[in-house]
């Protein structure tokens, strides 16, 4: 049986960017977790951050891309490449079951263990079991309702994919930047 972490989802709009996530963490059928902290602020409150899997796993990713960013000056784009192609090659990382997504109020990117670094066309980035949800919705959000803030998109989008995904709960935590 595998632990369920669910539903991140980071939106950049108007100079302004937040990353949402559930709390639920979920084993087969149960809920093990209802408040499970899944989003964090790095590089001194400039770079959001959240993860969809492994806890254990997303710490010492968090670990490796904070290490890289400090590398790096704080470039967001080159760290995230260095950590997929870190985590891709090493064998002790190869094995850690996370997706990360790490956001400025400019930039998102989505950063996976097969080497991925995705850039979304939308400033919308979505992980976890309720993501495509929370993705349709934020997307509508911002097409009808642009005078939202990038807060209130993420935090209604998590809040549509919590009504529709069993392993994702209304129990939201949410930063933002910008």
């Amino acid at each position: 049986m595998k632990i369920h972490a669910t539903t991140v989802i980071g939106v950049i709009h108007n100079g302004k960017a937040a990353i949402t996530s559930d709390g639920q963490a979920t084993l087969d059928k149960t809920v093990l977790k209802a408040t499970v902290q899944k989003v964090r602020s790095l590089n001194d409150g400039k770079i959001l951050a959240g993860f969809a899997g492994s806890t254990a796993d997303a710490f010492t990713l968090f670990e490796k891309f904070e290490e890289k960013l400090g590398q790096y000056d704080g470039n967001l784009e080159r760290a995230a490449i260095e950590l997929a192609r870190e985590w891709r090659t090493d064998q002790y990382l190869r094995k850690l079951e996370a997706l990360l997504i790490v956001l400025t109020e400019e930039k998102g990117l989505l950063i996976s263990g097969q080497g991925d670094v995705i850039e979304p066309e939308d400033n919308i980035l979505t992980i976890g079991s309720g993501g495509f949800y929370a993705q349709s919705a934020a997307r509508m959000l911002k097409k009808h309702a642009p005078h939202l803030s990038a807060k209130e998109i993420a935090e209604e989008a998590l809040h549509a994919a919590a009504d529709i995904d069993i392993y994702t709960n209304h129990n939201l935590t949410t930063l933002e930047i910008g």
